[in-house]
């Protein structure tokens, strides 16, 4: 099967999807005109992370796979592994990364113990705690299972980040419906390293000023301070439970950005879903594509925007796997609704 990674808004998330059904369904695959949206075309490091890790894990032929490249072909053949090491190298997205081989590994009905090294809190990615803390969750209740351990933390420039993460076997995935939830309190999870404490505990109070003036209160948040090459911080506002809601709002950490200014980024992108009572926040909608587009059945989830994520992976989804899709407009925010492909 051909894709075009330059539909919508031409970015890596186009190969990674397919590469992911790729190797769920054992279906070969060629994707062109890759990150044909982007500033600097062409494979990254992590995007070659991502496809060398499931071409190692399904055995595939991957040709073309090499910085810059602007396509390649990946075909798979079978499951061959229990355990991986992956080296995306500097600060390479670890969030990324995983979140091509999750639903690969899981719904091929396999698990696996990963252990992945590169950046675990950069730009233009979600950080590891959204991903172990909102990902997670969300996931479990379609069915896929995965547990994340930080080991270090890896910041922009040197990464040099380790995380462990074990992932479990999925057969067949569960349908969500989540348009109608209880508004949960939020926790906040700040994080600093190789920095003075005072920039964790000043992210918190942040994002908890920020919280307080939309009225929402918060008595759940931590501050760590944790080892790594290059000094960085990230903070976490999010709300989860067994039935949802699964948002939340996360920043990073720059150099002349301020503390107070990641706190308050992170509450404000949490508010933007927790205020107008969404179960799903923008930035998770996209990841659910996958699982739910192979699902046995329709879902449903609610959500304050549509992103040019979603409908591109949505796009991919309904190539590669035939599954339908609609977004409508609601009274508040937009319904999404996914017919499963029952593969």
């Amino acid at each position: 099967m051909r894709i075009d990674g330059s539909l919508g808004e031409g970015g890596g998330q186009i190969l990674r999807s397919a590469v992911s059904f790729s190797a769920i369904m054992g279906l070969p695959v060629e994707v062109v005109n890759i990150r044909a949206g982007r500033p600097n075309p062409g494979l990254r490091p992590q995007h070659l992370s991502a496809v060398k890790a499931v071409a190692d894990l399904f055995s595939a032929k991957v040709e073309n796979l090499k910085i810059g490249s602007d396509w390649i072909r990946f075909a798979p053949t079978r499951f061959s592994g229990a355990s991986a090491k992956i080296d995306i190298g500097t600060a390479g997205s670890i969030p990324m990364v995983l979140l091509t081989v999750i639903p690969a590994v899981s719904l091929s009905g396999t698990g696996v113990h990963i252990e992945i090294a590169g950046g675990t809190d950069v730009k233009a990615s979600p950080t590891i705690d959204y991903l172990r803390h909102v990902v997670a969750a969300a996931f479990r209740i379609i069915g896929i299972r995965f547990d994340i351990e930080v080991i270090k933390r890896g910041y922009y420039p040197k990464g040099g980040g380790l995380v462990r993460v074990e992932i479990s076997s999925c057969k067949s995935p569960e349908t969500v419906d989540l348009l109608n939830i209880r508004s949960l309190e939020p926790k906040v999870a700040s994080v600093c390293s190789s920095l003075p404490k005072h920039v964790a505990e000043r992210q918190i109070s942040s994002a908890l000023i920020w919280l307080e003036k939309s009225g929402v209160k918060c008595n759940s948040y931590s501050a760590s301070f944790e080892s790594s090459l290059s000094p960085g911080s990230s903070a976490l506002v999010y709300s989860v439970s067994d039935f949802g809601p699964y948002i939340g709002g996360d920043s990073i950490g720059e150099i002349s950005k301020r503390a107070e200014d990641v706190g308050q980024e992170a509450a404000q992108r949490f508010l933007e879903s927790h205020l107008e009572g969404m179960a799903v926040d923008p930035f998770l909608s996209d990841m659910l594509v996958i699982p739910l587009a192979l699902s046995k059945g329709r879902s449903r989830f609610r959500v304050a925007r549509v992103t040019a994520h979603l409908e591109t992976n949505l796009v991919v989804a309904s190539k590669m796997v035939g599954c339908s899709y609609k977004i409508n407009r609601a009274e508040k925010g937009y319904i999404v609704e996914i017919e499963g492909a029952r593969i």
